[in-house]
């Protein structure tokens, strides 16, 4: 049986690991390398889904847990699954929802069996095994779906401190503040090693189930995810394994729990080369520009985070030179767009229906709107936040062609540190 999705590889950079490629799914095609937009319950908060497609995402991810809870996926099934409940009839992306059962709820229980934990809505226990989240996603019935895997706790990781709109720091994800309290209760408990290697194993024995339980296998890609957090042995094991199960594509899991961008990196150059090249590569839940680089250049196919979406709704717009806060009182007058020469709908304007000439928005203006907590603060910077991601990412998959690394950092100064131990000239 041929596999519900294809990478077929278009070019190879000379220089790197990086290849250009076109993933072809039953919902259309996606240019990759590809970051694909977070729509956690069904949606891209407040943007219609013909505005995202206009910003150049080819497919978004949604999320199983979420869904799970409300409205459950007899539902969404039953609305025409999620492409139609979404009105999105592009490729879509689900987790499997194991991660956010262990971080989201403020009690869980894992075994080998499954994941135990207190919804998040109404208080009940709900118990979610390997066969569950397969059974929810083949409901839900995106082309990708993903394994339901147990994610490790960082070796060693402190709780980051909490960000405020005005800090100078991003925000913090709560879900990520609350796992890294939780595991710094949990050393006095047990060996984080120990507990490393239960993951992977773990992870290895539910692939299989998930696998055995997978009803649509036709017209939905499962794929497995490697673990074993920032110990090379430990990833080497975790893919050798997970690999030896023969599935449409696979992922690298567990590097965005607290780990500094040299250990992303050094993770992500040692395990992409472990798995099959001629199928998809995806590195979950990564998505700072240095990040994104460094393992595009390790020979990863696709992305996904929350940063663009979130960021935005704080007020926090990317910039090819960094973030800027647009809270910050010095944009208070400024008459510039969040990014001259940024062809999204906030910078440049929204098209009038009388022909007179579009007009962007001015960070003064966003700043005011932000200040007065309007809707639209959040969604204009949420539209250039992920257009600015799509242009990115244009930009990469140009620079793989030519393999004009040296263009693509004096574009995009901000990821620049992505070429330091690349091994890229």
């Amino acid at each position: 049986m041929a596999d519900a999705v294809r990478l077929d590889i278009l070019a190879r950079s000379r220089v790197s690991r990086a290849r250009l490629g076109r993933l072809v799914t039953p919902h259309g095609d996606v240019r990759t390398p590809a970051f694909m937009p977070v729509g956690t319950r069904g949606s891209v908060k407040g943007i219609l889904p013909d505005l995202l497609e206009r910003s150049g995402a080819d497919i978004c991810l949604a999320n199983t847990y979420h869904l799970l809870l409300r409205p459950g996926p007899e539902i969404v099934r039953d609305l025409g699954g999620l492409h139609g409940f979404m009105n999105w009839p592009r490729p879509i992306l689900t987790d499997s929802g194991g991660y956010q059962a262990y971080s989201m709820a403020d009690l869980n229980r894992v075994d080998d069996d499954a994941v135990t934990f207190k919804s998040i809505i109404d208080g009940s226990m709900i118990t979610l095994r390997p066969e569950d989240s397969i059974a929810v996603q083949n409901a839900l019935g995106a082309d990708i779906i993903m394994a339901f895997d147990d994610c490790p706790p960082p070796l060693a990781a402190e709780a980051p401190p909490a960000a405020g709109p005005e800090s100078g720091a991003d925000p913090v994800d709560p879900r990520l503040a609350r796992v890294l309290k939780r595991d710094a209760r949990g050393r006095k408990q047990f060996d984080l090693r120990e507990r490393l290697r239960v993951a992977n194993e773990r992870t290895v024995r539910w692939l299989e189930r998930c696998k055995a339980a997978h009803a649509r296998a036709a017209d939905q890609a499962l794929f497995g995810i490697v673990q074993g957090g920032t110990d090379p042995e430990a990833r080497a094991w975790s893919a050798s394994r997970i690999t030896a199960i023969d599935l449409p594509g696979y992922a690298i899991g567990g590097v965005a729990v607290g780990e500094s961008p040299e250990d992303i990196a050094a993770v992500v150059r040692h395990t992409a080369p472990l798995l099959p090249d001629h199928k998809p590569r995806y590195l979950m839940g990564v998505g700072y520009e240095r990040d994104i680089l460094a393992a595009v250049l390790a020979g990863v196919d696709m992305f996904d985070c929350v940063l663009p979406t979130r960021n935005a709704r704080n007020a926090n717009a990317f910039t090819p030179t960094g973030q800027i806060r647009l809270r910050n009182a010095k944009f208070a007058s400024d008459l510039e767009p969040i990014e001259p020469g940024c062809d999204c709908p906030a910078c440049i304007g929204w098209p009038s229906t009388t022909g007179a000439p579009s007009r962007p928005f001015t960070r003064g203006y966003l700043r005011h709107l932000f200040l007065a907590e309007e809707m639209l603060g959040p969604i204009l910077v949420t539209l250039h936040n992920l257009r600015y991601f799509q242009r990115f990412m244009g930009a990469i998959r140009e620079a793989i062609t030519k393999d004009d690394w040296a263009g693509l950092v004096g574009r995009f100064p901000v990821a620049a540190p992505a070429l330091v131990g690349s091994g890229v000239p």
